[in-house]
């Protein structure tokens, strides 16, 4: 997630603390250990990596990036390998409300909030296109490894 091995490690090792301090808070109704850990993980990256964004991106960039990934390419800075060139035409195939959506949050780094406030809709209708087209991407890439 943060293509960064120092932050990662950072990450790693703030995670297993926070576990540890907060271990009477598990509940293993609610989920297994490691999908707790990874919870834990993923929410710490996701911090991290949107405390390392120096400056918003601008409006510019955001429809340069949507116009890229909409075209079924991998936008300029996000790199070239195999797994980006095929997200970015699973990104293609989505409706383009979704698809913007999802650039706009995963690409951008846009909170759900932020992605409303960008596209002119209800904070609800962001989170669903932003689930909605990510669940489609994941659906597609296991149909295609099945």
């Amino acid at each position: 997630m943060t293509h960064d091995r120092a932050l990662a490690e950072d990450i790693a090792q703030e995670a297993f603390l926070r576990a540890w301090r907060a271990a009477a808070s598990y509940d293993p109704r609610r989920g297994s250990v490691l999908t707790w850990l990874l919870t834990i993980t993923r929410n710490l990256a996701i911090d991290a990596i949107r405390a390392r964004r120096i400056a918003p991106v601008e409006a510019g960039q955001l429809e340069l990036l949507i116009a890229t990934a909409l075209a079924g390419a991998a936008p300029e800075g996000v790199g070239g390998r195999v797994e980006t060139m095929a997200a970015a035409q699973r990104l293609a195939q989505l409706p383009p409300d979704q698809a913007r959506a999802v650039v706009l949050a995963v690409i951008g780094g846009l909170t759900a909030s932020e992605v409303a406030e960008h596209e002119d809709i209800p904070l609800g209708t962001a989170k669903t296109r932003i689930r909605t087209g990510l669940r489609r991407m994941r659906l597609a890439m296991e149909a295609e490894h099945d």
